[in-house]
């Protein structure tokens, strides 16, 4: 049971767009509405793989760039979660990932001044003589099983988070995360082993 439509269609949805067509989702899945698809520009088959019995919200995003790769698990449910996925992010099983939690697996801007002058005129899509948009540094983002991360957090590139971890509110993860941890701060630093 899915209130997926076989049409890739939503039911009783308010958005007017199908599921993409490189969008693999499982038995059992919970998708609020195909607007969290807004934002994909995946072309990968598949582009994001959602497992059997997740629930995704219609606050959630899946900002997926032409080569980017996003997989969740079974039983995972996303509330409200941004998905910025230009290479790899993979979320595993049973995991909660709250509101205005964002995942990004790259910087999606320069860190260099001039580049970043250069990314702002490639972006404007009226400027004369758009230049091409600097390399932007990407790096998969791994979460293991039975994760949860609170409210406002941020993961950021490269990051791997342990199974069993709890990441606080509002934390900013910008290291990896021991299994069976709890991590709170900006940066995040571990607070607690659990037993």
């Amino acid at each position: 049971m899915s209130n997926i439509q076989p049409n890739r269609h939503i039911e009783y949805d308010w958005w007017p767009k199908p599921i993409p067509e490189n969008v693999n989702y499982g038995v059992g899945c919970y998708i609020e509405s195909s607007q969290i698809f807004k934002n994909f520009k995946g072309t990968k088959q598949p582009a994001v793989e959602i497992g059997n019995y997740v629930s995704c919200y219609c606050g959630c995003s899946f900002s997926v760039g032409e080569n980017g790769h996003v997989k969740v698990g079974d039983y995972s449910l996303l509330n409200g979660a941004l998905i910025m996925a230009d290479e790899s992010v993979e979320i595993g099983a049973y995991c909660l990932i709250s509101w205005n939690v964002a995942i990004a697996d790259g910087d999606y801007h320069p860190i260099d001044a001039a580049q970043r002058r250069q990314d702002a005129i490639a972006l404007s899509p009226y400027a004369p003589n758009r230049p091409e948009r600097p390399k932007i540094k990407t790096a998969p983002v791994k979460i293991g099983d039975n994760v949860w991360i609170g409210l406002n957090a941020v993961i950021l590139k490269g990051v791997t988070i342990g199974d069993n971890a709890v990441i606080a509110a509002g934390a900013v993860v910008t290291r990896s995360v021991p299994a069976n941890t709890i991590v709170a701060g900006n940066p995040a630093v571990v607070v607690k082993e659990l037993g």
